[in-house]
């Protein structure tokens, strides 16, 4: 086509968009024991998931309560690195504190209410 061919026509043009998926979170979960101090474990709370003083307190009577408590909720490798270091700052204290990561529900799977 030459152009003055090209002059009164249109060009179309298709753009393809590219959707990004969320990556999958997960709940980071902290344990209750009947060894590990109550001021440690709030010691832990501020300094490895930046909680004040309060929050932490708050966190540490209920996961005492109730046996098991949602720290945060945070993308694997963030999930991954928090339940190390608390790992790691109980171990070097000696004490049993229990840390763990589960899958955050999509509300895609079967049974999920």
């Amino acid at each position: 086509m030459s152009q003055e061919e090209n002059k009164g026509s249109v060009v179309t043009e298709t753009q393809t968009r590219t959707r990004i998926k969320r990556p999958r979170m997960y709940r980071v979960l902290l344990h209750n024991d009947d060894f590990t101090p109550r001021e440690f474990v709030v010691l832990v709370l501020q300094h490895v998931f930046h909680l004040s003083e309060a929050e932490s307190t708050k966190l540490m009577v209920y996961v005492h309560t109730n046996g098991v408590g949602v720290v945060g909720i945070y993308p694997f490798s963030v999930a991954e690195t928090k339940v190390a270091e608390v790992r790691e700052a109980a171990e070097k204290a000696r004490y049993p504190l229990i840390c763990s990561m589960e899958p955050e529900s999509d509300g895609d799977e079967e049974g999920d209410a």
